[in-house]
């Protein structure tokens, strides 16, 4: 991919991407990276234990995947100039509610929403939009647009950790619902001439397998959607648990906290180059040849995991574990569009995003209860990297009995 059409791409349609790195970006505030940022204060502040907190989390974000399988069909009906703003002032909502929460039994409300509005409703704006408003060029939008999510990992860890000793938690809180409220205009001005998706143009209606615009009812029926489902659970709940339990592991690994957060703006370097170079091969041989094999790396990353005895075998875990990230980013977003068609994309990748938020509950939960009863995460994690080798097996006999009634043009 050269350099100037990529710049001449970004040139053309500006607006419109820039729009969905705001939102990734905004995302971030109800991201499990984020939230963990506050998760000794919060702790302390509400006297919970590891476990307790760790359930809360669960809780939360469970509700938030089963709001999701309604919510997120909305997209096909509200453009995203009007939907956008009422999910961000919810965010900020949810912010102002983290940041003056008294009791323990108000955070699992209050995780709820951050991880609805946040990780949930944010993010599948975003993806849905490109997805919807890019055919040929889809995985290079979707890499345009998913630099929100790297910014937010790069950028907010470090300015908030560092703001904390000065201004408290609780203030830093109000801090992000600060920024999620400053979003609404300049998302507002970026779409003022966005399109609802029942007036889009006939030609930005891009068919799926046999043809076809397929409905959320008639994807569920259908034998790829379950085959892909293990696939969309394993990274969100992971990936999710393995930074969810970043301080144990370090333990365990005789390393320094701070040793291993070092390495932290390494991967995120790694998986948006990882995610940039998928999005460039998929708008050139499409998901279909890609899906099978991206978890693998995952395999090996979790492996590596395991048997680290130092700084270096944790990085390799984490090279890997970018691979599989940035592919994750870019091709499970365009598989959608590409497998079920853009008429009812919002509802079916809303059946997507609600797995994938689940994994992020499941994760940390089940990852947490089986150190309790004795199972080390060294010994999880040879699991884990079993389970992608199954997910991979699945998703290629999915896609091997799906891609020949794909269109032509896919």
């Amino acid at each position: 991919m050269r350099l100037d059409g990529f710049l001449d791409f970004f040139r053309l349609n500006a607006p419109w991407l820039t729009a969905g790195v705001l939102l990734t970006f905004m995302s971030s505030f109800g991201q499990t990276f984020f939230i963990s940022l506050f998760a000794g204060e919060i702790r302390a502040e509400f006297g919970l234990s590891h476990g307790e907190w760790g359930g809360i989390y669960t809780l939360g974000t469970g509700v938030a995947a089963v709001i999701m399988v309604w919510a997120g069909g909305l997209t096909d009906l509200f453009r995203v100039r009007a939907l956008a703003p009422v999910v961000l002032l919810m965010l900020a909502g949810a912010s102002v509610w983290m940041a003056t929460a008294q009791a323990a039994w108000m955070l699992p409300g209050v995780i709820l929403a951050l991880r609805f509005c946040g990780q949930g409703m944010t993010s599948h704006l975003a993806v849905v939009a490109m997805s919807r408003w890019f055919v040929k060029t889809r995985g290079r939008a979707l890499s345009v647009a998913l630099l929100g999510f790297a910014a937010g990992e790069a950028l907010l860890p470090i300015i908030f950790v560092g703001l904390m000793p000065i201004l408290g938690w609780r203030s830093l809180w109000m801090i992000a619902a600060g920024i999620a409220l400053l979003g609404i205009p300049l998302l507002l001005l970026l779409l003022r001439h966005e399109r609802t998706p029942q007036s889009m143009a006939r030609e930005n209606q891009t068919p799926g397998m046999d043809g076809r615009h397929w409905t959320r009812g008639q994807a569920l029926r259908h034998p790829l959607f379950w085959l892909m489902v293990p696939a969309l659970l394993g990274p969100a709940a992971f990936n999710t648990a393995f930074f969810f339990h970043q301080v144990h592991y370090a333990e365990i690994k005789g390393l320094a906290h701070i040793e291993l957060v070092a390495l932290f703006p390494v991967f995120t370097v790694m998986s948006l180059t990882a995610m940039i170079v998928f999005g460039w091969a998929l708008d050139k041989v499409g998901t279909a040849r890609l899906m099978p094999f991206f978890q693998l790396p995952m395999v090996a990353g979790f492996i590596a995991f395991s048997l680290a005895t130092g700084t270096g075998g944790a990085l390799l875990g984490l090279f890997f574990l970018a691979i599989t990230t940035g592919g994750n980013s870019s091709l499970v977003n365009a598989f959608w569009a590409e497998f079920y068609g853009t008429k009812n994309l919002g509802s079916v990748k809303a059946m997507a995003a609600a797995v994938m938020v689940l994994g992020s509950a499941i994760g940390p939960g089940v990852t947490g209860a089986l150190i309790d009863f004795g199972m080390g995460i060294e010994t999880q994690y040879i699991g884990v990297a079993l389970y992608f080798v199954f997910t991979s097996i699945l998703m290629a006999i999915g896609i091997v009995r799906a891609r020949p009634s794909l269109p032509v043009a896919a």
